[in-house]
C-alpha cells in the first residue's frame, strides 16, 4: 500500500494546494475573527467541501492554547427530565462552538476517573448538573482555574457559578394551586435528603403553609424518597394513603414521583383523581400529557437553564476570577386534569 493509498484524512495543505492559497489563509478562513478577504474565505470554503475537510480542533486548540472542549458531569439520563436538559445543553454549548465531553456520574467507582481524564484533555470548563457528585469534585476543576457552572445545585462553592430554577416560587404556587382546588390535609414527597432541589422545594412548601397566607390547610406528611423515581413514588402513596389521616393533595418534586403516586393511589387504594386526592409535579416530562395521567405540574425552562449556564461559563472563561454569581430561570405552571 503507497502512503497516498494509506493516508485518511484531509489536511489544511490539501485545501490550500486546490484552492490555490497559502496554508496560513486556510487557517484563517475557519477562524471566525481572523482577518481575510471575503473571495479568499469563499475559494477556501468551496475546497474544504470538495475534499471534505474539517478542522482538527485539537490541533488548533494546541496552537491557540485555548481549548473548546467543555466537560458536562451528569447522571440518570434515563431520566426524561435531564435527558431533555442534557439535549439544550449541547445545543447552547455548539452554538458557542464550544465541544461538550460528556461524563456519566452514574457509576460512583468510575466517575473519579472519568473525571481525572476531563482533566487531561485540557477542558475550558465544566457544567454539573443536579445528579452529579458532590462538590469536592468540583474544587478540583477551581484549582486548576477551570471555571465551574452548576445547574440545579446548591451554591455553596466559592468561584463556582449557579443557574438554578425557580424551586421556591414553584413550591409556594403549588401549595396555593393545592389549596384553591379543595385540598386541606397536604403532603409533600421527594427525595428531600438526597437533592438539593427537592429541599428547596420542599421547604419553600412547608413554609408557605405555615405561613398561612389565607390558607385553610396543613402539612399533614412529608415522604423523604430515596430517589424521584415512578419506583419510588407507587412506594410514597402507599406510605401515604395507608396512614389514618389521608392526605387530599400532594406535591411531588419530581413528575415521575408524581405518575407513580397517581399510579398507586388508583390501582391499590382505589381513589380519584382529582376528586379524590389532587396532585401535582414538577418538571413538565412528556409522559404528564398523557391521557392516563394529565398531570399539572411546574416546568422547568431547560433551555433557559441550559443557555444561561453556557453565558455563564463563556463570561468567566474570559474572567476567571471575581465572585460566584446565580441565576434564577422561572417557571411555569401548567394546569391539567390533575388539579385543575
Amino acid at each position: 500500500m503507497t502512503d497516498k493509498e494509506r493516508k485518511t484524512w484531509v489536511t489544511a495543505s490539501d485545501v490550500a494546494v486546490r484552492a490555490g492559497v497559502s496554508r496560513s489563509a486556510v487557517s484563517r478562513a475557519f477562524s471566525p475573527t481572523a482577518s481575510i478577504a471575503p473571495e479568499t474565505r469563499e475559494r477556501v470554503m468551496v475546497a474544504a467541501r470538495a475534499l471534505g475537510y474539517q478542522v482538527n480542533l485539537i490541533a488548533r486548540d494546541m496552537i491557540t492554547q485555548r481549548s473548546s472542549m467543555i466537560g458536562v458531569v451528569t447522571a440518570g439520563f434515563e431520566n426524561p427530565f435531564r435527558a431533555r436538559l442534557l439535549s439544550d445543553l449541547m445545543a447552547a454549548l455548539g452554538q458557542r462552538a464550544f465541544t461538550p465531553l460528556v461524563t456519566n456520574a452514574d457509576d460512583p467507582h468510575q466517575v473519579r476517573q472519568s473525571l481525572e481524564r476531563l482533566l487531561s484533555y485540557r477542558i475550558a470548563g465544566l457544567v454539573m448538573t443536579s445528579a452529579s457528585p458532590p462538590l469536592s469534585v468540583a474544587r478540583q476543576y477551581l484549582d486548576h482555574r477551570i471555571p465551574v457552572v452548576m445547574i440545579n445545585r446548591e451554591a455553596n462553592l466559592p468561584g463556582a457559578d449557579v443557574v438554578v430554577s425557580d424551586n421556591a416560587a414553584g413550591a409556594v404556587h403549588a401549595a396555593q394551586w393545592l389549596v384553591r382546588a379543595g385540598a386541606r390535609r397536604l403532603a409533600f414527597v421527594g427525595p428531600r435528603t438526597a437533592s438539593y432541589s427537592a429541599r428547596a422545594r420542599a421547604d419553600a412548601f412547608e413554609q408557605a403553609l405555615q405561613r398561612g397566607d389565607a390558607y385553610d390547610a396543613a402539612l399533614v406528611r412529608v415522604i423523604d424518597t430515596r430517589a424521584d423515581t415512578h419506583a419510588c413514588g407507587i412506594d410514597a402513596a402507599r406510605q401515604l394513603l395507608a396512614a389514618g389521616e389521608r392526605p387530599d393533595g400532594v406535591f411531588c418534586s419530581s413528575d415521575l414521583l408524581a405518575l407513580g403516586v397517581i399510579d398507586a393511589a388508583r390501582d391499590a387504594f382505589g381513589l380519584r383523581v382529582p376528586d379524590d386526592l389532587r396532585v401535582i409535579g414538577f418538571d413538565d416530562i412528556p409522559a404528564a400529557e398523557y391521557d392516563a395521567y394529565r398531570l399539572s405540574t411546574l416546568r422547568q425552562d431547560t433551555q433557559g437553564l441550559a443557555h444561561a449556564a453556557v453565558d455563564l461559563l463563556a463570561d468567566r472563561i474570559q474572567t476567571f476570577d471575581g465572585a460566584s454569581r446565580t441565576r434564577v430561570v422561572p417557571v411555569t405552571h401548567v394546569v391539567r386534569h390533575s388539579c385543575a
